[in-house]
């Protein structure tokens, strides 16, 4: 299984690239990296700089496993179970407030779809090192 461990830690060394380079402009810039310019409420910018330090740090968690991903199980889980709470309540926001853009959608697909089956594999990648 060497092989399917090292594809798992290129595809997870990838993928956590977009919540670690989205984190970071959410970080740096607030809601002006992703929609034009507004008025954002004080509380509304400060509750989004916060939210996006939590991606960021999600990102660098999954990198974090990368070396070890078979003996990382936990704090792979951990992210991933994150994640996929978050896509959870993205679906929600889809659900009561309707279609977001075509980012987000691809952000809901790799949050209840990806992440999962990345679980999976970490998981018999974990097994086969056992």
């Amino acid at each position: 299984m060497p092989n399917s461990k090292r594809l798992l830690q290129a595809m997870v060394a990838v993928l956590a690239l977009v919540p670690v380079s989205a984190g970071l402009a959410g970080v740096l810039l607030g809601p002006s990296a992703f929609a034009p310019s507004g008025d954002w409420p004080v509380d509304l910018d400060s509750h989004f700089h916060y939210l996006s330090g939590i991606f960021l740090a999600i990102g660098l968690a999954f990198w974090a496993t990368v070396p070890a991903i078979e003996r990382k199980t936990t704090l792979f889980r951990l992210a991933a179970a994150a994640v996929v709470l978050g896509g959870a309540a993205r679906l929600l926001s889809l659900v009561v407030d309707g279609v977001p853009s075509p980012p987000h959608l691809v952000g809901l697909c790799l949050e209840l779809v990806v992440t999962p089956l990345l679980v999976v594999w970490q998981a018999r990648v974990a097994r086969a090192t056992d």
